[in-house]
């Protein structure tokens, strides 16, 4: 198989590729802006591989994305590509709005045009919304967004799903929980909080602590995929949760203990507006399907993490540099 990877630089588009080049005798197209999370770091250990390629382009770019499609003749394309961080979001609406819903629509069309046989949507269980415990969503959930990125993520998933009603196109989507790993762009919960630990500078924690998430390792999220790229039925959700919930502020002081730091590191910040309180997936649809099951455990996953992050001290501060740190500041400088 031919897979078109958009994205495939970013956090979990790399651990895609990369799945790929190690478990699949498959070929990879991997077609990304390289925007700052973007990283071809990431992509280190698969640049030499013949049966992978880099496109470096935008998924809003018509013309290059159907000359991208008719050249290569993919067998799927595996959806990434999107604007992903709540708070950049609401910082500035507009890039999320473009990406993640034109250059959505802008790759249905190329599919379409192309007769592309299957097209997996990759989503994020934000789409639901808050959900009171002990809840948790199945794919017939409604839609809640609350943020401008959930509200982008929840109209592409639409968008994706009216292809296969109106046209047809073999669309699949998948709606998975937080996910957490190596090479994730210190901006996120847990690579900020690890950051921060390892170089003794205050964990930034968001009103009391305890929005709820539910953790999933990257390496399970992307096994997910490949099974729904696989096996999962046209014109279907699923979810890909990680079967563990934990209030933030639990996941901070469990990082804080197994990178031996203080507690004192903890800097209660001011919350940020519609900050979702839990959310939490169910996986039994994905798991009945194609007996797809996390094999990592959360404690197991951070340790790996944590050490990651520990040995890989000169990768975080290339990526902190620069537009990172502007961003930083003006995130956090007014919520202390």
């Amino acid at each position: 198989m031919k897979i078109l990877v958009t994205g495939g630089a970013g956090f979990i588009g790399s651990a895609f590729v990369r799945l790929l080049m190690a478990e699949t005798g498959y070929q990879a197209i991997n077609l990304d802006k390289l925007t700052y999370a973007g990283n071809l770091e990431n992509l280190v250990a698969v640049e030499d591989n013949a049966r992978y390629r880099f496109v470096h382009g935008d998924i809003c770019d018509a013309a290059l994305v159907n000359s991208l499609v008719a050249e290569s003749k993919p067998d799927a394309i595996v959806h990434f590509a999107a604007e992903s961080h709540v708070d950049r979001s609401i910082l500035s609406p507009e890039p999320v709005i473009r990406t993640n819903l034109h250059g959505t629509f802008t790759l249905l069309e190329a599919a379409r045009a192309h007769s592309v046989p299957r097209f997996v949507h990759v989503s994020t269980d934000e789409v639901y919304g808050s959900l009171a415990a002990p809840a948790e969503a199945t794919e017939e959930f409604p839609l809640n967004p609350s943020s401008p990125y959930s509200a982008s993520k929840a109209g592409s998933d639409l968008l994706a799903r009216s292809y296969f009603v109106t046209f047809k196109l073999p669309v699949v989507i998948t709606r998975a929980s937080n996910n957490y790993g190596p090479y994730q762009f210190p901006e996120k919960l847990i690579p900020l909080m690890i950051a921060n630990a390892l170089e003794d500078r205050p964990l930034p924690v968001y009103g009391d602590g305890m929005q709820v998430r539910d953790w999933l390792y990257v390496e399970d999220h992307c096994r997910g995929i490949l099974a729904v790229l696989r096996q999962g039925r046209e014109g279907e959700i699923y979810n890909i949760g990680g079967n563990r919930s934990l209030p933030n502020l639990d996941v901070v002081h469990q990082l804080l203990a197994a990178t031996g730091k203080p507690t004192s590191l903890i800097q209660y910040v001011k919350d940020r507006p519609g900050h979702d309180r839990r959310y939490a997936l169910s996986s039994e649809k994905l798991m009945g399907e194609t007996g797809w099951s996390p094999r990592v455990d959360f404690e197991s996953g951070l340790a790996c993490t944590i050490d990651w992050y520990r040995s890989h001290s000169e990768w975080v501060a290339r990526v902190r540099s620069g537009e990172y740190r502007s961003y930083y500041e003006r995130n956090y400088a007014n919520r202390v």
